[in-house]
């Protein structure tokens, strides 16, 4: 790849350098909070005067926005380990995924495999030309220097990029095999951690290096007047016949009502059927609601997308065989969710309950339009599913579950008296809240106070002293601990 620099170029590599600045001190100075939501104010700043707000597919690029938008806020004012986690990989995929859309071009569809193929392509253009720009770096460094001196240094560098990873490989290796090996090695880092430079060091180099990754995405995403990559699936389309999709569908349709109509009773029960504890129960009816995800939508999108119809007839009849799947799979996920709920009742609510509750809304969702589709063939899937899943995922994100747990068990207590403060105590700051609750509620509840002074002392250790961890969530919860005042203390 050819790198051609001008002043602009060099201009907004300086620009590219602020931004590594601000995400080294946004993400690698403690706990992610705020300071999520300030780096993608910085990041759409540069990429916004790069491109000079010139862009393409504006309708889905604000709603990618807003996502973004809402997911970064989230670690400012939520305090949810799982999506703390989750959204360190989602981020960052749906950014790229939304700036290499805005910049494609107008006639590009961004819900089909041309696009897939260019973000591929641009991702990986991105790396090659990091490659290209590391040696005109090197050039312009060495250019007063003879082809033969460039070369040894080169050949130096390259050594020391492959040699490294082999050293730390054997090294790995040999302290396995030789426990006095061992230990000596283990005592490096406690003597290198000992010169205060080596973290400036690191520091500086992780900017240069997040410098150098804003500048080759952002070159690469430059817009061309052309299609960059209009590529052809094939002349011929793979087809199923619609008289071997029809068999295969009465086979699958027939099972689904034998099946539907002998467990009808145990499907919508009001209590547990003989031989059946609670958990059982519940298991049961995950194990119909993996059936239904892994089989019958795949089977539909694959009848939908490939079953060729020969006529009118044939076409009526494979709707109604598709219809069938779909309404007998909302009588499984009806079941599914009456089961979980059983469970609730009886054990109490938890995360993986309430997703659990929640996936089922949304396959009700994707079902129902599935069922629409069927019969008004206009109607797009992917565009659907790809926003549907987008927006299901962000509202995830913005309810915060964490406290319909809370308010639920708490709920739950005060009708039957029982309730799971261990689990309340594994939550974030959310779950010390709710613990805070139920003891206004009941100061007597064994274990519960001698959990919150607890977590008062921890809180009080650990306390954040960045202010690029600051959490809405956490500091009321601080606030309102640190206010209580126990029995026994």
């Amino acid at each position: 790849m050819k790198i051609d620099m001008s002043i602009q170029d060099w201009t907004f590599l300086i620009a590219c350098f602020g931004l590594g600045l601000l995400a080294e001190i946004s993400f690698f100075h403690g706990e992610i909070g705020i300071s999520y939501p300030i780096f993608i104010i910085g990041f759409y700043l540069v990429f916004f005067i790069r491109f000079r707000l010139s862009f393409q597919h504006r309708r889905i690029g604000v709603l990618l926005m807003a996502v973004i938008w809402v997911l970064s806020g989230s670690y400012a004012i939520y305090d949810n380990e799982l999506f703390y986690l989750l959204n360190i990989v989602v981020i960052p995929l749906l950014v790229f995924f939304h700036i290499v859309l805005i910049t494609s071009p107008k006639t590009m569809k961004w819900a089909s495999i041309p696009f897939v193929f260019s973000l591929k392509t641009k991702f990986l253009s991105g790396f090659q030309y990091l490659v290209s720009f590391g040696r005109y770096l090197f050039k312009c460094v060495f250019r007063n220097t003879n082809e033969e001196t460039r070369q040894l240094i080169k050949r130096i560098l390259v050594g020391l990029m492959i040699g490294f990873p082999l050293l730390f490989i054997i090294t790995g290796l040999l302290m396995s095999a030789d426990k006095i090996f061992e230990d000596i090695v283990l005592q490096l880092p406690n003597f290198l951690l000992r010169f205060d430079a080596w973290e400036s060091v690191f520091r500086a180099g992780l900017v240069v290096l997040l410098t150098l990754l804003f500048f080759g995405v952002f070159q690469v995403l430059k817009p061309h007047s052309k299609e960059e990559h209009s590529l052809a699936v094939g002349d011929k389309k793979f087809r199923v016949d619609s008289i071997t999709a029809l068999t295969i569908l009465v086979m699958l349709n027939a099972v689904y009502l034998l099946f539907a109509f002998i467990q009808f009773n145990y499907f919508f029960g009001q209590g547990l059927q003989d031989g059946f504890t609670y958990a059982s129960y519940a298991r049961r009816g995950f194990f119909e609601l993996l059936f239904v995800t892994c089989i019958n939508w795949v089977i539909l999108i694959a009848c939908l997308k490939l079953v060729h119809n020969s006529g009118k007839t044939m076409k009526v009849i494979l709707k109604a065989m598709y219809s069938i799947i779909i309404l007998v799979s909302g009588v499984m996920l009806a079941s599914a969710y009456q089961r979980l709920s059983m469970y609730e009742a009886a054990y109490g609510f938890t995360m993986d309950r309430i997703l659990a509750h929640a996936f089922m809304i949304f396959l009700m969702i994707i079902f129902a339009y599935t069922f629409i589709r069927v019969w008004l063939e206009k109607l797009t899937l992917l565009h659907f599913y790809f926003i549907s899943s987008l927006l299901f995922y962000t509202v995830l994100n913005a309810i915060d579950i964490e406290q319909i747990i809370v308010n639920n068990n708490i709920e739950r207590y005060k009708d039957t008296g029982k309730i799971d403060i261990h689990y309340l105590n594994t939550l974030s700051y959310t779950g010390v809240e709710g613990l805070m609750e139920l003891y206004v509620l009941d100061p007597e509840y064994p274990e519960l106070q001698t959990i919150l002074m607890d977590r008062k002392q921890q809180f009080e250790h650990n306390k954040e002293s960045s202010w690029q961890s600051f959490n809405f969530t956490k500091q009321h919860v601080t606030e309102k601990l640190n206010e209580m005042n126990f029995i026994n203390e």
